[in-house]
């Protein structure tokens, strides 16, 4: 994995020394139609985490994981001849994890293939922007692949601003077809699935399609307050359990998690933005969620960009997460044979969380090192905590060239 990360930063190092030496941006009215540079993003993180309630063993047992994470966004724009603005938007995202939990799916084994993984998720988004109208259509194209999971994604939307540019209203609906290996645990496999050196593209494998329409109001009120309004609809059809995560019954027998194929969500949510002063801006988030597992949520963040210097900024942030069990949830040994669905997977349980941390940010009217097209730096750690015993560590690095 580390030749994989050190490959997307030399990959990303290439890019920034094939732009540093671009010419300044034309300061006149004329907009080029030929497609030009924008700006590069790099965003690696390092996660890991632990806890005791794996659903891969029934509810107890390791969640011990690490992850890896790398991704290079890349936005380059042209004008065409109605002055149209066209944005492309290219994501490469390359992610490496070992679980501790997830190679117990065949305990049997040292290392099985679900103790570590690869992800591999490319981007293309495109947009037109009349400045003129405020108006903007878009869409994009997503793909995810890893060792027994496969995603397909596509994406619709359109904005369209007030007369005034103090409002704008946005739409977009959202697809992806999914594919999952049928792996099961080691000791619920009967006859060909019983081998233990079968190929890949042996195992059977499932669907699951995911469909959702947002829509959201965001609002300038005045020089300080910026305001957003968000509801969203999502509808999952399909397989939705994972077929390694076991479920242990009072009798003792064990199944793999039996969930209905269908689940319809509902998010409703609020941004507030205020600013105080040159120097502090105060960024709140509540969100409202349901759906018809029975599970509701609620979360709450703040987090405050404090101006050191116009060069450095401190982010503290804490964000405050509640939520009740889904109708079909029970810890181990507690679900009755005769309950016609059934999981043991606790982020489906009640729990609480808590996930807090602070950034950095640099941008050098010089450049980040002195290379001055390379103008941010932001460094993130983030801990999180929840009441069942999970806690997980975060930190990442952004790095931007414009």
């Amino acid at each position: 994995m580390r030749r994989i990360c050190l490959s997307v930063a030399g990959m990303f190092l290439l890019l920034f020394s094939s732009f540093a030496q671009a010419p300044a941006a034309d300061s006149t009215q004329y907009k080029k139609r030929k497609l030009s540079f924008e700006e590069a993003n790099l965003v690696t993180s390092y996660y890991r985490q632990d806890g005791n309630n794996s659903a891969v063993t029934g509810g107890t047992g390791t969640e011990k994981l690490t992850d890896i994470s790398t991704t290079i966004d890349v936005k380059l724009v042209k004008w065409d001849k109605k002055f149209r603005k066209h944005s492309f938007d290219i994501e490469v995202g390359i992610d490496h994890y070992t679980s501790a939990s997830s190679d117990n799916v065949n305990p049997q084994t040292i290392s099985g293939a679900s103790h570590a993984d690869t992800r591999i998720y490319p981007s293309l988004n495109w947009s037109a922007e009349n400045e003129k109208t405020g108006r903007t259509f878009g869409a994009g194209l997503s793909a995810s692949t890893e060792f027994d999971y496969q995603s397909f994604g596509v994406n619709l939307f359109f904005s369209q601003k007030t007369k005034n540019r103090n409002g704008e209203f946005t739409a977009k609906v959202q697809g992806y077809l999914d594919n999952l290996k049928y792996i099961l645990p080691s000791e619920l496999r009967t006859g060909v699935n019983a081998g233990q050196g079968r190929e890949e593209d042996d195992y059977p494998t499932k669907s699951r399609n995911s469909f959702s329409g947002s829509l959201s109001y965001s609002q300038i009120v005045n020089q300080r307050l910026q305001l957003m309004f968000i509801a969203d609809l999502v509808y999952q059809k399909g397989y939705l359990g994972l077929p390694f995560h076991r479920v242990y019954f009072a009798n003792n027998t064990v199944a793999v998690e039996n969930l209905p194929d269908t689940r319809l969500k509902i998010p409703l949510g609020f941004r507030a933005n205020y600013f105080l002063g040159d120097k502090v801006v105060l960024r709140s988030f509540y969100r409202f969620y349901t759906d018809d597992w029975g599970l509701t949520a609620h979360t709450a963040q703040l987090e405050t960009s404090i101006k050191v210097s116009p060069f450095f900024s401190f982010t503290p942030f804490y964000r405050y997460y509640t939520q009740t069990a889904v109708d079909y949830f029970a810890a181990k040994s507690i679900h009755k044979i005769t309950d016609q669905y059934f999981t043991s997977n606790y982020d489906l349980s009640a729990f609480n969380s808590s996930f807090y941390g602070a950034g950095v940010r640099l941008t050098p009217p010089n450049g980040v090192f002195g290379m001055k097209r390379l103008n941010m730096l932001e460094l993130r750690y983030g801990h999180y905590n929840r009441s069942n015993g999970l806690n997980s560590d975060i930190i990442s690095l952004n790095l931007k060239i414009k």
